[in-house]
């Protein structure tokens, strides 16, 4: 029984606040984070721009 539990029995410390995050720490967080947002970005206008040319090219197809 005490291998199901084993994750609930922590010992005391686990209690105490952790330090927080330091401002160098999360404004490199902030900047990783909307580089990624700008790659995302850049793909989804990237495909859009695919879908579009694609679409040109099949409606002149059956003109």
């Amino acid at each position: 029984m005490s291998m199901l539990t084993q994750g609930l029995e922590r010992p005391l410390d686990w209690m105490e606040r952790r330090p927080r995050m330091s401002t160098a720490r999360k404004a490199q967080l902030k900047r990783v984070a909307l580089r990624a947002l700008a790659v995302l970005t850049m793909g989804g206008v990237f495909t859009a721009l695919i879908a579009l040319k694609t679409a040109i090219f099949v409606w002149h197809l059956h003109a």
